[in-house]
């Protein structure tokens, strides 16, 4: 047994651990409190277990989409979560996010480093079909979040229909199948009083 390599792993299997204290501006669907990252990991690899057959293509390497969802969001341990609607705080986003990578993946051995971390860039850029199902996952999921707490977030915030469309636009190239699907529930919610219709719209 390589004991510097297994120190390593241990060090990055508690450090994640940490994913569980980032808080979330989403409600359970529940509605009894803010989900954490780690509980919207898991969530979204099951939702990718299940809604596999809607992938874009057929031979999606699902393997591959499960890590993807596992770590996509590991960098908020250190970069924190940053709202999606939040114009000011994603500015710099991707800046804090690629040094929290470059810290949080440099503590594995090497080439389980690299592997992981190239998982997270492959996810950021969303060209491959297994990164833009995963990330069309990934803006479902608040959505259906949002459609079953009254429109929580939305409401709070004062979010219209029109920045709720734009932000889940990639579900259209990610998983075709799904776009009038993600339409149904943005309409359904307008019609509930959750969100508010765009004045243009």
């Amino acid at each position: 047994m390589d004991k510097e390599r297994l120190r390593k792993q241990i060090e990055f299997i508690v450090e994640v651990d940490k994913l569980k204290q980032i808080y979330r501006q989403t409600l359970l669907m529940d509605g009894s409190r803010n989900e954490n990252d780690a509980e919207h990991s898991w969530h979204l690899a099951l939702m990718a277990m299940v809604l596999y057959e809607y992938a874009p293509t057929a031979d999606l390497d699902i393997t591959k989409v499960l890590k993807m969802l596992l770590i996509h969001d590991l960098v908020e341990i250190y970069a924190g979560d940053t709202f999606c609607y939040d114009e000011k705080g994603n500015l710099d986003k991707a800046d804090r996010e690629l040094r929290a990578a470059e810290r949080l993946f440099s503590i594995l051995p090497s080439d389980q480093g690299e592997e992981l971390r190239g998982l997270w860039d492959e996810f950021e850029e969303r060209k491959t079909p297994e990164a833009l199902f995963a990330a069309s996952l990934d803006r479902i999921q608040p959505l259906l979040c949002n459609y079953h707490t009254g429109g929580h977030t939305w409401v709070k915030y004062g979010i219209k229909s029109d920045k709720v469309v734009e932000r889940t636009l990639l579900v259209k190239e990610g998983t075709p199948e799904l776009w009038d699907f993600v339409n149904q529930i943005v309409e359904e919610s307008i019609k509930m009083g959750i969100l508010e219709r765009s004045p243009d719209k």
